[in-house]
Parts: C-alpha cells; structure tokens; sequence
C-alpha cells in the first residue's frame, strides 16, 4: 500500500475558505491524498466572523491554528502580520511534515505561506495564480506563482499568463476555480427561502423584510489607496442609502484601510438610524450564494462579484479600481467611486429582467480536478525559467 501524500492547505481569510472549500473536500477524500488543514490571520478572528466554526461544522479537523495579525490594519501592521506569519508557519510546516503546501490567491499574508515552504524546500502549489486585478494583489499573486512549483489555475487566460511569465507549462493546470463548484451546488439546491436564510444569522440594523426585494454590498478597502477608504466608503452608503433599497451589507476584509471602510460604516449608520441596511460579519458559503442567488445584485468591489455572480448570472455593480482589468463577465457594471454613478448603476441592476451567465472561472468541478493533479503530479523544487 503506497503511502499519502500529505497536502497542508492554508487558509488566511473568510474568502479564502469558500476558494477552497470544494478542493478541501476532495483532498480529504481523495484515497491517495491526507489532508492537514491550517488557519491563519483574520480566519481567526471573531471581528470577522471567526471562519473556523463554519469549517468545523462543515466537517473539517483543523490541525493547526496561527493567530498572526497585528492591529492597526495600516501597510505598516500588514507587513508585521506577514512576518509572523512567516515565522508561525515555518513552525507548523516543520510540525506537520507536509509532502506539498497549497497556497490560495493573493491576499497580502499568503506570502508567507509561499516563503516559508519555499524555503524549507517543501513543493508549493498556488491556487489562482496569473489572474489580472491590480493594488497589493497584483504583487502577491505573481510573487505566489514564482515561489510556486505547480499551478492551479482558474481559466485559460491564467494559464498563459503563468507559462509567459517563465514557468513550466508542464506545471500549470487549468482546473477552473472552487468557489464554482459551489456556486454550481448553490443554483442547484436554492429554493428562494430567503426567510429561513435571514432567520440563522444576526446582524446590527434594521430588521429584514425576506418577501421585499434586496441587494447586497460587500466593499474592502483598496490597500494602494488605503489613506482613501473611508471617503470611498462613504460614497457607497451615500448611494446605497439614497436608492433606499433593502441591503444586506457585509462586514471588509482585514486589510490596511478597513478602520477607514469600518468607521464610515458605524459613523453613517449613527447619522442615518432609519438606513434600510442590516450589516453581517459573514456567513457559511452556501448560505452566502443562496443569498446572492435571490438578489437583485451585488455592490461594491468583491472578487465573489466577478467570479461566483458571473456563473450565478447576478448583476453585480463594482466600484473603483480593486477589481481592475480581472477577467469578468457580461453581469459586471464597472463605475469610479462617484455616488451619482453608483446610483445609476444600482437602479440598471435593480431592474434587470434577463440574466447573464458565463463560465470563465469554471464549470464547477476544480475541487476534484485540483486533487487529482495533487494526487499525480511529481513533486519537485527545482525550477528554472522556461523563456
């Protein structure tokens, strides 16, 4: 009997968990595979919606916890938060012994995960790598593919882009993104009860109406323009409240700028009491599509807009430039942060008859895909650049 391979996936965030969730469950149940599950930074942290009981009520063991960020949530406090981490999980992977360490997109700490094992000679595979979006991300992501020894990538485009950028094509795998499978789960399953929904989770604001229409808005600051994310948070509340819609709104990443975006948040909302908006730090995945599936869209500059609602066919208004030149769909509409543009924005989406879908992150099988390559592939570090 041959032994496992022992693949270490490491989770850093509330999005990140719903990237992966589909390939967790296929590495789980792979026969060839053993799955060691660590979380880190803001996964951990209740302000955020503390990740991990939805991962253990979804049936996950997580075998270790790195608590790594620093407060302040400034690019000073993002570097440091980096750093632990770095030092943390060069602990965890010296514990774990892992046979490969996955690392997930492009948030700021998901470097340190690329370091460490690249450092400690321990083969890295990077999910989402040679994605286009701009700010921080831009960095990381590419700086993920070059410390990464094998790639798994979402589409097409992805996979040009990492082979241009001198890794080997042989490494690279189009295995389309996660987060579909389980906007494929989701389209699949709802049956529209928006009330039993609404009923599971609380939240701070006013009570919501679930026979009443709704949009929901999920903005993070944009690190390379942090110093403005209050005022660009600001705008948004001044759109969304003066279209008076139902809004189900949803707490920023941990970020630098989200004191920004969390202030303009509790300031517009003490000045403005009877806002038609309730306000949630997070929900289980399936939940959460659910949720968009039965809107009239989504606000504000999330991936989950360009990626899960462009399968799901939900209009999505993104604002600003977090999101910039990211493959995306025909359910997009794109506007500056400018109230007036948003405004007009969110009254085209609220009055969208038809809905469009497309499949540019996937079809909804990456889950297994992605074990499969973990499961074959050999695993080596030594690279060179393939030009």
């Amino acid at each position: 009997m041959s032994k496992k391979r022992k693949v270490c996936v490491v989770v850093t965030a509330r999005p990140s968990y719903a990237r992966v969730k589909t390939a967790l469950q296929a590495i789980r149940d792979h026969d060839d595979l053993e799955l060691q599950l660590v979380i880190a930074a803001s996964a951990l942290l209740d302000r955020y919606g503390t990740v991990t009981k939805v991962i253990e009520q979804e049936g996950f063991r997580i075998d270790r916890r790195v608590f790594m960020v620093l407060e302040g949530e400034s690019l000073v406090t993002s570097a440091k938060t980096t750093g632990i981490g770095l030092s943390e999980l060069a602990t965890v992977f010296n514990d774990l012994q892992p046979d490969v360490v996955v690392s997930i997109a492009d948030r700021y700490e998901t470097i340190a995960t690329s370091i460490a094992a690249a450092y400690m000679n321990i083969p890295l595979a990077h999910i989402q790598g040679g994605e286009v979006t701009g700010s921080i991300d831009e960095k990381t992501r590419h700086a993920n593919t070059k410390l990464a020894d094998i790639h798994l990538v979402s589409c097409a485009p992805a996979a040009e882009r990492v082979i241009r950028m001198g890794e080997n094509p042989d490494m690279v795998f189009v295995t389309g993104c996660p987060s579909i499978d389980l906007a494929r789960e989701a389209l699949a399953k709802d049956k529209g009860d928006v009330a039993s929904l609404i009923a599971k989770y609380t939240g701070v604001g006013p009570p919501v109406d679930p026979s009443k229409p709704y949009i929901v808005v999920m903005q993070h600051p944009v690190t390379t323009q942090y110093a403005s994310s209050r005022e660009h948070m600001r705008l948004t509340l001044e759109a969304v409240h003066a279209c008076g819609h139902q809004a189900l709104w949803f707490w920023p990443n941990v970020d630098a700028g989200s004191d920004g975006t969390s202030s303009a948040i509790r300031t517009f909302r003490e000045n403005h009491p009877t806002m038609n908006a309730h306000f949630y730090k997070n929900m289980a995945p399936m939940d959460f599509l659910s949720l968009l599936i039965n809107s009239r869209g989504i606000v504000g500059n999330s991936s989950v807009a360009i990626r899960e609602c462009s399968y799901l066919g939900v209009p999505a208004v993104n604002i600003g430039s977090r999101q910039e030149r990211r493959d995306r769909g025909r359910n997009v509409i794109d506007v500056p942060h400018d109230r007036s543009a948003i405004e007009h924005a969110i009254a085209k989406i609220w009055n969208m008859k038809d809905r469009n879908h497309d499949d540019i992150y996937g079809t909804g099988d990456a889950g297994k895909k992605i074990a499969d390559v973990l499961a074959r592939v050999p695993l080596t570090i030594e690279k060179t650049l393939q030009y």
